[in-house]
């Protein structure tokens, strides 16, 4: 026990020691090609008086640590957690949130193991922690990509207001960029951005559907596509695609209300157990502590915890119905 306490610790003080060497940075790849912009802009007759936009230079690193980076390179996930960043809005690097979710991890079952010396309950902890972050960053792209979706029909009434005035449609994203609020002012400034840029406008539409997974969105894609293909009164689309997608909208609201029953019978099913083992143990600590001793209780615990998770998702799955 003390060797793995030994041990722990150690992993502990590098991973710390790794991450405070992150945060204080080195060079950023980003400034680098600022640098060599800068230089290139210095020597032309305007004398480094245009103001560089970096914003659509894409940073493919995932770690600002080149070992890391390569590590990272190899393994698939990476890619899908670089995606998972960036719809969440956060401007950290996959190889951050690693290192932060082992310190979390290691930390918090070093200082389990210390209080209670009990391995399984340090592990559990120490893997509620590690999985942390990443569910912070599950939760703020699940909000964001909410509030995009709300905003969602105000920009198309924007862009069909645009196109009956007589502007065209990439004016109307500039307007979108412009007048509306984030989220949905900053993805479609990208796309603006990468259409004047030399991006043909549908490669930019398209990227919009990789960056915002949303059905609606891809309905707003694909519209704007076949218009463009066919032809056709591109306000009146809009107009209809905006009816479409307030309907829903309003369905869906109907829905939430005839499900919020069920959605807080399933949490209070939740909670239950967890909250009854807990008043056990500050009531008469050592008839629950035979559960975390006793062989036969870390398996029923371990049984009980892996039922609780298979009726979550079943609850879950209930009360979740897609409009």
């Amino acid at each position: 026990m003390q060797l793995l306490f030994a041990a722990l610790t150690f992993f502990m003080v590098a991973l710390a020691l790794l991450f405070v060497f992150v945060l204080a940075g080195g060079t950023k790849p980003g400034s680098i090609i600022r640098g060599r912009l800068e230089a290139i802009d210095k020597s032309t007759p305007y004398g480094g008086k245009i103001k560089l936009d970096m914003g659509l230079i894409r940073d493919e690193l995932l770690s600002g640590i080149p070992a890391l980076n390569r590590m990272l390179q190899r393994w698939s996930w990476s890619g899908r957690l670089h995606n998972l960043i960036a719809q969440a809005g956060l401007k950290v690097r996959p190889g951050k949130l690693v290192l932060l979710s082992m310190v979390l991890g290691v930390l918090t079952a070093e200082i389990v193991q210390a209080l209670y010396g009990n391995l399984l309950l340090s592990g559990a902890t120490g893997a509620l922690a590690l999985l942390s972050p990443l569910g912070v960053v599950l939760f703020l792209r699940t909000r964001r990509l909410r509030a995009f979706e709300r905003e969602l029909p105000q920009v198309i009434e924007l862009l069909s207001r645009s196109v009956r005035a007589g502007h065209s449609f990439t004016s109307g994203l500039e307007m979108v960029a412009t007048d509306l609020p984030e989220p949905a002012a900053g993805e479609f400034r990208v796309v603006f951005d990468e259409q004047r840029f030399g991006l043909p406008v549908r490669d930019a539409l398209m990227n919009l559907c990789t960056r915002v997974p949303l059905l609606d969105v891809r309905l707003f894609v694909t519209a704007l596509l076949v218009q463009k293909e066919t032809g056709g009164n591109l306000a009146e689309i809009l107009d209809n695609l905006s009816h479409v997608i307030r309907e829903r909208f309003r369905i869906l609201g109907e829905v939430r209300v005839r499900t919020a029953q069920g959605r807080l019978t399933a949490v209070i099913l939740m909670i239950i157990p967890v909250a009854m083992l807990g008043l056990l143990h500050a009531v008469n600590p050592e008839y629950a502590n035979l559960l975390f001793v006793d062989r036969l209780g870390k398996y029923m615990l371990a049984a009980a915890a892996t039922l609780q998770v298979i009726g979550a998702a079943v609850l879950w799955k209930i009360v979740k119905i897609k409009v």
